[in-house]
C-alpha cells in the first residue's frame, strides 16, 4: 500500500511537472517573463514554509496541493526560460546561452540534493525525530528562493553598448526576420503535421494520466 501510495504521489507530481510547462509558459506571454518568475520565487517561499505546518495539521489534501503546485512551477521554469533569455538576449544566440545556463542548473541539480541529504543528516544527528527532520530544510530552501527573488528583480536587458550591430556577415547568419509578439518570440502555427505528432505524443500522455489518477485515489482511500 506505500508502494502504491508513492507511486501515485510520484506520478501526480509528474503530471503537475508537465501541466505547468503549459500552463506558466502560455501565462508568461501575457504578463511577462519576469512577472512569472516573480510568481515562481514568491509563491515558492510560501509553499515551501507552509508544506512542514500542512503535514503537522494532518491536512494530506493541503500537504499534496503544495507539492503539486511546487512541480508545476519547475516544469514552468524549464519552459519559460528560453523565452525569459531572448528577452534579455535577443534571439540570435539564445539557444548557446541557453545550454550555458543548464551547466548552471545542473550544477544546482547535483548540489541541492548533497544540501538536502547533509541537512538531514545533521538533523538526525542532533536527535531530531525523523518525521520532522525536513522541517528545516523547507525553511532554507525557502531562503534561497527569497534570494532568487532578489536576484530576479536585479536582472535587466543587456546595455545598448554590449549590443552586436547587424553588418552583413551578421545579418546573412540571423536569416530571415521573425515578426513576433511584444516579447520577440514569433506566435507559431499549428500545421497538420504538428497536428499528427500531438496526436500520437497525446495517446501516452493521456494513458500515463490514467494510471497516476488510478494510483492517486488510493492516497485518499
Amino acid at each position: 500500500m506505500v508502494a502504491s501510495i508513492a507511486a501515485g504521489f510520484v506520478g501526480l507530481l509528474s503530471l503537475f511537472n508537465i501541466g505547468g510547462r503549459f500552463f506558466w509558459a502560455s501565462l508568461s506571454d501575457k504578463i511577462g517573463r519576469k512577472i512569472t518568475y516573480f510568481v515562481f520565487f514568491g509563491l515558492g517561499i510560501i509553499l515551501y514554509a507552509a508544506a512542514p505546518n500542512f503535514a503537522h495539521l494532518g491536512s494530506k489534501a493541503l500537504f499534496i496541493a503544495a507539492f503539486c503546485i511546487i512541480l508545476s512551477m519547475y516544469g514552468g521554469g524549464f519552459a519559460t526560460v528560453p523565452a525569459y533569455l531572448a528577452d534579455i538576449f535577443g534571439t540570435r544566440y539564445v539557444g548557446a546561452i541557453h545550454g550555458r545556463l543548464l551547466t548552471a542548473w545542473s550544477t544546482a541539480g547535483v548540489i541541492g540534493p548533497l544540501l538536502v541529504s547533509t541537512i538531514r543528516d545533521a538533523q538526525i544527528q542532533a536527535g531530531v525525530e525523523r518525521a520532522l527532520v525536513y522541517d528545516r530544510t523547507m525553511y532554507i530552501l525557502s531562503g534561497l528562493l527569497g534570494a532568487g527573488l532578489i536576484c530576479n528583480a536585479l536582472v535587466r536587458p543587456v546595455a545598448s553598448k554590449w549590443l552586436m550591430n547587424d553588418g552583413p556577415k551578421l545579418a546573412e547568419m540571423s536569416g530571415p526576420k521573425v515578426h513576433g509578439d511584444s516579447h520577440g518570440i514569433g506566435e507559431g502555427g499549428m500545421s497538420a503535421p504538428a497536428l499528427i505528432a500531438w496526436a500520437l505524443v497525446s495517446l501516452p500522455i493521456l494513458w500515463g494520466v490514467f494510471k497516476a489518477f488510478e494510483s492517486v485515489t488510493q492516497m485518499f482511500e
